[in-house]
């Protein structure tokens, strides 16, 4: 098997051409109009058209680079081609992904891609949990592209609810990289022997590891391989990268005071090293009235998913997820007896498409450089501005000095990050406070907090309604059960008094300006120009806090 090497160099490049370019059909270029994409990135600038033309093809290229659409454009344009010739309606493509979450985004991609062809190409998801049997009349139907992960798409092959023997025409893998290592292996060998002997392929991949180099011996046939010379992560004129020296018993007061004095603003995606984690802090936050939502490998798939809609919609400003060592590899992981399952099928650095993040906040330093590129991938993606600041104790600083030496040589800078300065000392009045909010947060809160969020999702389960409508008593027990040991919430901590907040920074968050005395005249007068004034201040961002920031 040979493969035609194709390295792509961004700095070399021309303008990127526009998309009729590709003489797609015009009812893609109207999707693509209403999408807002005025032309394709780079990646897609290479892809679309050998795609187009039948190549097998390795898409490598950093989060954020636009490969969803790399494959999915060429994919429904060669559907629509067919469609004219075509008899019967077929299955012709087949897309495959690690997690449910990311094959929910890429099915909602093409779902955009076809809104003015919806009748003429049709794709079904079936990686929801729910029984195959409830989604056999869907693949009945034979829709044009189905999206799956491995082992949903395995059982639906075994229990003959499509086959593909015969129609199957183009097999993509996304996140590539992933697919072995949340444990896949088998059922993705086992699935290509459910597949014709010939159909066209693409993997598509952040990294270039063993486990794609395995994969792409098993679809790939002459593959053209798309590298993209680039550094891992958005460029630093778009991404700022901070460190905060902070010891753990710091940490928290320094988010505290970060969030109360509005000096992080945006949408916020905080990381934490464990599902305990995620838990504690969010019930932290939740003493000084910071709504949050969590996102962990424990929670089911449904609840996921609604995080992160709830999440890009704006239901909640922050979200605070667990990115557990085990999810990135868990084939290097023992299994200890007595842990909690976790979902394979779900990963929360790769391949959730958050949108518009301002900021990512690394409260737990990530434990290696592709967990942190992952993390700071996040943020800054499109042609948006963002930040990745990260807390860093004393245990964590050989970490982040790994990060920093890898890092630093694909930027040509000597050093990657940006030391932000806390003067934990002009906050003492937050530390004060965070230290008992903190310390109310017991072993036994957090226990309480996720069994009553697993008590929430069982009573909002659809599948156990009907269950619930039978055996009333079922649900009468659940919602008299015992009082959760929840932490008491202290109504003042929400305030912030004037006395905690350093004189340097009261002005900024307006606090101990010179009251005028009331003119009614003046202010009937002049609405708008005080009105705008105040906006103005509001959305003046604040980069560091009097704490400085400095290279």
């Amino acid at each position: 098997m040979t493969s035609n090497e194709m390295d792509v160099d961004e700095e070399n490049e021309t303008k990127p051409k526009n998309f009729h370019e590709f003489e797609l059909d015009d009812r893609i270029l109207k999707a693509i109009a209403k999408l807002g994409w005025f032309e394709p990135t780079l990646i897609q600038e290479k892809a679309i058209p050998l795609m187009l033309d039948g190549k097998d093809i390795l898409i490598r290229a950093r989060t954020g680079s636009g490969k969803t659409a790399a494959f999915a454009i060429p994919l429904i344009q060669k559907i629509l081609s067919n469609k004219r010739t075509q008899k019967t309606q077929e299955i012709k493509g087949l897309i495959i992904a690690p997690s449910k979450e990311l094959c929910k985004q890429i099915h909602d991609v093409i779902l955009s891609l076809t809104i003015k062809c919806s009748r003429e190409v049709r794709a079904v998801d079936v990686s929801p949990p729910v029984d195959i049997s409830a989604q056999k009349l869907l693949l009945t139907e034979k829709p044009d592209i189905v999206i799956g992960t491995p082992s949903k798409l395995l059982q639906h092959l075994k229990a003959n609810n499509m086959k593909l023997k015969k129609s199957l025409e183009t097999l993509i893998i996304d996140e590539a990289d992933l697919v072995f290592s949340f444990g896949y292996e088998d059922e993705v060998k086992s699935l290509l022997s459910y597949l014709p002997i010939v159909y066209q392929a693409a993997l598509a991949s952040a990294t270039l590891s063993e486990d794609v180099i395995t994969l792409k011996k098993l679809v790939l046939h002459n593959a053209a391989i798309l590298k993209l010379e680039e550094p891992p992560l958005a460029p630093l004129s778009q991404l700022s990268h901070y460190s905060l020296a902070a010891e753990e018993n710091d940490k928290a007061a320094i988010l505290y005071a970060l969030l109360k004095l509005n000096l992080i603003r945006g949408k916020t995606i905080i990381f934490v090293n464990t599902v305990d984690r995620c838990y504690k802090l969010k019930l932290f936050l939740e003493q000084f009235g910071i709504p949050t939502c969590v996102l962990n490998s424990e929670l089911p798939a449904v609840s996921r998913c609604r995080a992160v809609t709830q999440f890009n919609s704006g239901t909640y400003d922050i979200i605070i997820a667990s990115d557990e060592k085990s999810l990135e590899e868990p084939h290097l992981i023992k299994v200890k007896k007595g842990k909690r399952k976790k979902d394979k099928e779900s990963g929360v650095a790769r391949g959730i498409d958050f949108q518009f993040v301002s900021n990512v906040i690394n409260f737990d330093f990530p434990l290696d450089v592709n967990s942190y590129i992952h993390r700071a991938g996040r943020t800054a993606r499109g042609k948006n501005q963002g930040t990745a600041l990260s807390f860093v104790s004393i245990r964590e600083r050989p970490l982040l000095d790994e990060v920093d030496s890898e890092l630093k040589h694909c930027y040509n800078r000597d050093n990657l990050f940006k030391t932000y300065q806390f003067k934990l000392e002009e906050v003492e009045g937050f530390r004060y406070r965070a230290k008992d909010a903190w310390k109310a947060v017991t072993r036994i809160a957090v226990r309480e907090a996720r069994l009553k969020e697993i008590k929430q999702e069982v009573l909002n389960c659809e599948k156990l309604k009907s269950y619930f409508e039978d055996n009333p008593r079922d649900l009468q027990s659940l919602r008299q059960d015992k009082a959760l040991h929840t932490v008491k919430l202290q109504p003042h901590l929400k305030d912030v008094p004037e006395y905690i907040v350093p004189p340097t920074l009261k002005r900024l968050v307006g606090i101990g300006r010179k009251r005028r005395k009331f003119n009614r005249e003046a202010a009937q007068s002049k609405p708008t120009a005080t009105r705008s004034k105040h906006q103005a201040r509001a959305s003046n961002p604040l980069i560091s806090l009097q704490i400085q920031s400095s290279k």
